[in-house]
């Protein structure tokens, strides 16, 4: 009993760290676009699926965010930071 109790435990806490990293990395990719490739000049000017995605992050909406985020840093060939 004790046994399925600490696996129904650990299958609850999942999701919950999983939400967690991707928030943090959604966050990381965003600092990456607006620092290097959201500004021109002294200006912020992100395109618009890079401000979608920068948005669904803020949103958590994460699987939303973060595929758009890589391709625009990949394309820009970015190293991508490690995702926990």
């Amino acid at each position: 009993m004790a046994r399925k109790l600490l696996l129904f435990a650990l299958v609850l806490a999942a999701p919950q760290a999983a939400l967690a990293d991707d928030a943090s990395y959604c966050a990381e990719l965003s600092a990456l676009y607006r620092r290097y490739l959201g500004t021109v000049g002294e200006r912020s000017f992100p395109d618009a699926t890079a401000a979608t995605a920068m948005d669904q992050c803020e949103k958590g909406n994460y699987a939303q965010g973060i595929p758009p985020l890589e391709k625009k840093l990949r394309d820009a060939r970015f190293t991508l930071p490690k995702r926990s």
